[in-house]
């Protein structure tokens, strides 16, 4: 007799521990229950009964569809494989879905990129405003490329030591930290009596999350006049990428740096600003 395909509250639980038991990023959890759930929306607004009918794969073609409508393709691809994951995990292999194709951008989009000047604004205007931690905790993701998740890594004993160790997505790497910043997260520590475990903490004493983080940002962006769309922590990890390769060229050090399993993933980081791409083909001289 055929499996009865459902997609109830149970079975997302049972997709929550294989992804627990996969050792996935506790971010990369949270997203992907909240995309299954999304789909588990969809479908009951396609059927009030859904969830007592065994799934498709009309249905996860038609949420597919529904993706393409609303979402961005970068996006739709986040979603699905979200979906295709889960299904992998049911064993219901025959209902994955093949991701959009997308062409790799050559150039990034200075609206929403965050500029080296834009960068030292925020830093400076957190400092005016007393927020050392927050002034520190920017420059220590800009200043190394970290993950906003990876920031737990900074402890009082790595800072020591001038060098990170850090466990990512079933991956280890050092990172090396410059004489500058340890100094200031010395000067930090001691006037804090932070002798040991993790630098960035709350008030009561957790380790600082993307949303503390982030809320933090965002009260700068009007003193600092950076736009709105700008500020994610994301966003400092970029720009120590275009940095870095800028100066140095070197795509396969900065994928060891940043902990990238492949070269490809890297690449998004080395697209050159739109002005830059610009100028290059205005100086072929091909137009008279």
């Amino acid at each position: 007799m055929d499996e009865i395909r459902l997609l109830r509250e149970e079975e997302v639980k049972k997709f929550e521990k294989y992804l627990k038991e996969m050792e996935r990023a506790p971010a990369t959890i949270s997203k992907y229950l909240h995309d299954i759930r999304s789909f588990m929306r969809y479908r009951l607004g396609q059927n009030p009964h859904s969830c007592a009918e065994p799934l498709s794969k009309e249905d996860a073609l038609g949420f597919k569809a529904f993706l393409i409508r609303d979402y961005q393709p970068q996006s739709v691809n986040s979603m699905l494989a979200a979906l295709n994951s889960f299904f992998s995990c049911m064993g219901w292999n025959d209902l994955r879905v093949k991701l959009m194709k997308i062409q790799r951008q050559m150039f990034c989009e200075e609206e929403k990129e965050l500029s080296r000047e834009e960068y030292y604004r925020l830093v400076n205007t957190a400092g005016k405003c007393g927020k050392e931690r927050l002034s520190l905790a920017i420059q220590t993701l800009c200043g190394l490329g970290l993950r906003i998740s990876e920031l737990k890594a900074v402890t009082a004993e790595a800072v020591r030591a001038g060098r990170i160790r850090i466990w990512n997505k079933g991956k280890n790497r050092t990172v090396f930290m410059g004489k500058k910043l340890q100094k200031q997260l010395m000067g930090y520590m001691k006037k804090r009596r932070i002798k040991a475990g993790e630098v960035f903490t709350t008030r009561s004493g957790k380790g600082i999350n993307r949303s503390n983080l982030w809320r933090e940002m965002k009260a700068l962006c009007e003193k600092a006049e950076v736009s709105w769309s700008k500020i994610f922590p994301h966003n400092l990890r970029h720009l120590f990428a275009r940095t870095f390769y800028a100066a140095q060229k070197d795509v396969v050090r900065l994928a060891d740096i940043m902990g990238h399993s492949s070269i490809e993933t890297t690449r998004i980081y080395t697209a050159a600003s739109v002005r830059e791409c610009r100028r290059k083909i205005e100086a072929l001289g091909l137009v008279l």
